[in-house]
């Protein structure tokens, strides 16, 4: 049924949830796998009132080293199951964009059949202060969207 498997991973208890969910997907119904990770370089919050152009450099190349290591960890959880995955870092870097939004876009230009994602499943103002990735994701993607929910 589902062919190519997209699966949006973060640093959480909740990604590896997600992850594993994807990767045992792909295996049983012999998916193509492709896992992503998005960095929002454009939206970095400095403490200073006027950051320098090297200090945003910096951080800007701590996040993107960051989700490198993301990916290649996931990358490793695939190939540990015996499945070949590949990889991708979405790069944020203007201020029109949205991580919910770059990851549906990406879901559509691949084409998947299916994005998997993990919710933390917050309720009340932590959800309304935080937001929910995952329930952007539901909300603007074009494919279906199977969200795991974290313990």
């Amino acid at each position: 049924m589902f062919k190519r498997i997209l699966v949006a991973v973060d640093a959480s208890q909740t990604g590896e949830l997600a992850l594993r969910t994807a990767v045992g997907l792909a295996a049983e119904m012999q998916a193509r796998l492709r896992i992503v990770h998005a960095v929002d370089a454009a939206h970095i919050n400095m403490s200073a009132e006027f950051p320098t152009l090297s200090e945003v450099t910096e951080v800007s190349e701590s996040i993107v080293k960051a989700g490198q290591k993301v990916l290649s960890d996931a990358e490793a959880t695939a190939a540990a199951a015996g499945l070949a995955a590949e990889t991708h870092l979405i790069t944020i870097d203007t201020l029109n964009q949205r991580i919910p939004e770059v990851i549906a876009n990406d879901a559509e230009a691949w084409p998947a059949d299916l994005i998997v994602i993990g919710t933390h499943g917050r309720r009340g103002l932590s959800r309304l202060f935080l937001g929910s990735v995952a329930e952007g994701v539901a909300r603007v993607a074009t494919k279906p969207v199977l969200l795991v929910r974290g313990k």
